[in-house]
């Protein structure tokens, strides 16, 4: 896994919707800073659809490891547009990625 080749898919596929950094606001998604051991649909100030209040998992690399393969698929009626990541070894950067830049 590399950090570093997940940044770069982070900037590609992700920035635009969302931020990692403490204090970072929400754009079109929510900011991600604590998103490990987070449940779905409680970043503070966000507005999520119910059916990512209503999901009730944790996050941790094997939940987002199957929701960047198919993010509506895992959470209906989300509102993220992302299609997702189909290859393993994208998903491993971008999580070990999220793993460093989200958490304090």
């Amino acid at each position: 896994m590399s950090a570093e080749e997940g940044k770069k898919i982070f900037t590609k596929a992700c920035a635009q919707c969302h931020t990692v950094e403490q204090g970072g606001k929400h754009k079109q998604g929510p900011n991600l800073y604590g998103l490990f051991g987070r449940k779905t649909g409680q970043a503070a100030g966000f507005s999520y659809t119910q059916a990512n209040k209503d999901k009730g998992i944790t996050w941790a690399e094997d939940t987002l490891d199957i929701y960047l393969t198919n993010p509506k698929k895992y959470i209906p009626g989300t509102k993220m547009v992302f299609a997702g990541l189909k290859k393993k070894k994208d998903r491993a950067n971008l999580i070990s990625y999220l793993k460093e830049s989200t958490s304090a």
